[in-house]
């Protein structure tokens, strides 16, 4: 599992990197009925190759602070991806 920090309604979506433990991201999404979480999926998918399903929003669905667990992927594996995509 991994810590998100999400701004919603952001020019464009993209992934900063990581600040004080979470990873923080941003999606033009707006936060309502689970657009921004769905944005945050799919953003993260892309990222670290995975299927759109293979990422689920656990907790914090309602919150900017969320914890993201990626199906077959340890919180290492998923700083590897990130780190070796810039």
């Amino acid at each position: 599992m991994l810590s998100v920090r999400v701004q919603p309604r952001a020019s464009s979506d993209a992934i900063l990197g990581w600040r004080d433990g979470s990873l923080r991201v941003r999606v033009t999404a707006p936060p309502v009925e689970g657009e921004a979480n769905l944005a945050v999926a799919r953003l993260l998918a892309r990222a670290l190759r995975v299927a759109p399903s293979a990422v689920a929003v656990i907790h914090g669905a309602r919150a900017r602070d969320k914890r993201v667990r990626v199906a077959g992927l340890d919180e290492a594996e998923v700083r590897s991806r990130l780190a070796s995509r810039r």
